[in-house]
């Protein structure tokens, strides 16, 4: 368990609510004076450390290895193999629930990618380790590879994402389509991306008896907790993951990985603590990805301007063993209206590791290809892109026919527009430069993602000094949810921040659910917040029930929490200190319990999305094809806002990732072999500072009363899912050069313009 002690709160936060302050980080200090102590910081006595050996062929079987010449090597404690690696009380390939996929542990001799384990070298040193697995000098029986889109029958899946259906139509297309005065077709195509967080995946493993001690990094600690326990047969209260820093997460540190169980095999089977850490190319494989794809789209417009038809059809690839599908033409669901619209999905299984869940899985993909499909209808219907986005916007959930729970989206592309200047964009391309002779454009996307809640629970504690604790196994990978957090629970107390000690990462609190889906805040602060309120319903009647309080006979409904005070609220002069009420009662501390979940009423009624718009300027270099990124401009609207501060830095966050799918991302594979050719950040191009433009961020206000009583939404993920598609028509707009594939290449700009 980690705890935040808490820090004099800035003068400003110290009145009224914490919710809606621009706080600094409450893990600032620690981590910019290198105190924050991340999973692979751990070192137990007699740790071991372990390195994997994985395979240089993407299909086939390990034949032989070596592993007599690498226990020779004087540093060398074990070598686990299918041969020895200790038994498993489940079988990795089996599975129970959507959350659960197949891992590789050295079950057989099977290989089914490039970068599977197929051994792990345990020694004293990591040096020793890292020798060790050269020495293996594997042998192979190999099989071709198969690495495409193109690379055998496709399918149409079962599902989708987590269980959505993979062919959805509401209205009759074709029709809509054949009676269209103007029809827009085209086909984009996205590449496999790696989730490359700075923080490699990473695991330090101790066993005592049947008992396991466990650092690694997790996005739900709760949910690694309980594939442990199934895989090795103990409960789950027998296992105790720390997890109180994550360096960047993304989704691949959602679900555990099979690295990470073998880090806990290797330290069953020498009998002392091991730790085991990925190296860079070691993440292109086992840890999941964002798989490739191709989408059609097709879009009918009437003699107005109005869209008659949206059709939106993905392929993509998964792996031949399992069963993740990227839900890229899902993204057509939310946001434009038309009577007639269609989704679908075909896939095409590739030796490939299992993609999953990626910054945006299924949206960024989708709206990449939906953004640039509706500036290609704007083009073609002879419109400005805002004022086409505005003559089709949807006023209900054109798939569902649900009313909004809220939508400022409107807002948000007035704002952004005139931040941006957009009313002086020409609508023809090639018409702007700048002084140096850079070709000019202009481009927008709009921003969407689902509103989500999971379930958590937490903990509250008041003491009877007027402080009080917060537990809860939440998760902080960089977003903030150290302070965001405790400013919910600060605010649900009615204290000050600085008289609240926060606790979180680790698995023996309360359950916080899963850190992904934007929903963090939502879900972990919904039930911090209802734990507060357990706490102040519980000592106001301890008041309100005693005739020696000032607050007597007030009732619950008629007391307010304030400043480490309940107050009667028809009556402000009459108060009662927390501290005066528990030494009258007797009592050290109160404690208090929250549980939160979304609402199956609300989501039934209600279709719940944040949203945005995002404006870009690229300058584009008419002899070389470069494209740089000038200018960002995002406005936003996600609901109620906990930590304006944190929440900026995740919209810039999320934005530069768009901007990066645009230009920078593209995992590359030797179509012969089926190893990625640019397994490291050398290769594999993500924005440095050079990359990044000068960005703007507008945060719309927006009142939703019925995504969660604290009117959360998520902010994480938004930013990538209108960036990606600004960037792109911008291009356009610079040079009138359409491209439609995927990041977008010198060589894509220097042929001859086309529309």
């Amino acid at each position: 368990m980690t705890e935040i002690r808490p820090t004099a709160a800035p003068a400003h936060a110290r009145h009224g609510s914490s919710i809606g302050q621009p706080l600094t980080r409450r893990d600032g200090v620690l981590k910019v004076t290198g105190a924050a102590r991340y999973a692979a910081d751990n070192h137990p006595a007699g740790m071991l450390h372990a390195v994997l050996a994985v395979s240089s062929i993407a299909r086939g079987r390990v034949t032989a290895l070596d592993v007599d010449a690498a226990k020779a090597h004087p540093g060398v404690i074990e070598v686990m193999t299918p041969g020895n690696r200790p038994p498993l009380a489940m079988d990795p390939d089996e599975k129970s629930n959507p959350f659960m996929f197949r891992i590789d542990v050295l079950q057989n001799d099977r290989v089914r990618y490039a970068n599977q384990p197929i051994a792990v070298v345990i020694a004293e040193t990591l040096e020793a380790a890292t020798e060790g697995v050269a020495l293996l000098s594997p042998t192979y029986e190999t099989l071709p590879a198969r690495v495409g889109l193109d690379a055998g029958e496709s399918f149409v899946p079962p599902a989708v994402g987590v269980g959505n259906p993979a062919q959805v139509q509401r209205g009759e297309v074709g029709a809509a389509l054949a009676g269209s005065p103007s029809r827009v077709e085209a086909t984009y195509e996205t590449p496999s991306q790696y989730h490359n967080a700075m923080e490699p995946h990473a695991i330090v493993a101790a066993w005592d008896g049947d008992a396991l001690s466990i650092d690694t990094p997790s996005q739900g600690m709760a949910m690694a907790q309980g594939r442990i326990a199934g895989l090795f047969g103990i409960p789950p209260e027998k296992i105790h993951i720390r997890s109180p820093f994550l360096g960047g997460g993304f989704g691949s540190k959602g679900l555990i990985s099979g690295p990470q169980v073998l880090g806990i095999l290797a330290a069953r089977l020498v009998g002392r603590p091991v730790k085991l850490v990925l190296r860079r190319e070691q993440m292109y494989g086992p840890v999941g990805h964002r798989a490739p794809t191709r989408q059609t789209l097709r879009i009918g417009v009437d003699g107005e301007g109005r869209m008659t038809a949206l059709a939106h059809h993905a392929k993509t690839t998964s792996s031949s063993f399992d069963d993740f599908f990227e839900p890229a033409a899902d993204a057509s669901h939310t946001l434009y209206a038309s009577p007639a619209i269609a989704t679908s999905h075909d896939v095409v299984r590739v030796d490939t590791g299992t993609p999953l869940f990626m910054r945006a899985p299924g949206e960024a993909t989708g709206s990449i290809a939906l953004e640039s499909a509706i500036d290609e209808a704007a083009w073609a219907s002879g419109m400005d892109p805002l004022a086409f986005r505005l003559k089709n916007y949807a006023e209900v959930e054109p798939i569902s026919g649900k009313p909004f729970s809220s939508k400022a989206l409107r807002e948000c592309y007035a704002e952004g527009a005139a931040r941006f200047g957009w009313s002086g964009r020409p609508v023809a391309p090639r018409q702007m430069r700048d002084e140096a002779g850079f070709l000019v454009g202009w481009g927008m996307g709009t921003a969407t993602f689902p509103a989500l809640m999971f379930q958590a629970e937490a903990r509250a504690v008041l003491r009877r000094d007027g402080t009080a604790v917060v537990e809860t196994g939440a998760h902080d990978m960089g977003q903030g949810a150290w302070t965001a957090l405790a400013q919910i629970a600060a605010d649900g107390l009615g204290l000050d921040l600085d008289r609240v000690e926060f606790r979180a990462g680790s698995s023996d609190l309360p359950d916080a659910g899963i850190a992904g889906g934007s929903a963090h805040t939502a879900t972990a602060g919904m039930a911090i917040h209802g734990a507060g309120a357990d706490v102040i319903a519980r000592l106001t009647d301890l008041a309100t029930g005693d005739e020696r309080s000032p607050l007597f006979g007030a009732g619950n409904a008629g007391v307010l929490a304030r400043n480490g005070r309940l107050v009667r609220r028809d009556d402000g002069s009459r108060s009662e200190s927390y501290t005066d009420i528990l030494a009258r009662a007797g009592l050290a501390e109160i404690e208090g319990r929250g549980r939160s979940a979304a609402d199956p009423a609300a989501q039934s009624a209600y279709a719940m999305h944040a949203h945005g718009a995002v404006f870009a300027e690229v300058k584009v270099d008419p002899d070389l094809g470069q494209v740089r990124v000038t200018r960002l401009v995002g406005a936003f609207a996600a609901g109620r806002v906990i930590n304006p501060r944190l929440v900026r830095s995740q919209y810039y966050g999320g934005m530069i990732w768009g901007a990066s799918f645009a230009l920078h991302e593209e995992a590359v594979m030797d179509r012969r072999s089926g190893r990625i050719l640019n397994a490291d950040l050398a290769e594999y191009h993500v924005p440095v500072n050079a990359d990044v433009p000068s960005i703007d961020v507008v945060m719309i206000d927006e009142f939703d009363p019925h995504v969660n009583a604290l009117g959360i939404k998520g902010v994480g993920e938004i930013g990538i899912t209108g960036t990606g598609g600004a960037v792109a028509n911008a291009v356009w707009h610079a040079t009138g050069a359409r491209v439609r594939r995927f990041p977008i290449r010198l060589h894509d700009l220097l042929g001859p313009a086309s529309d």
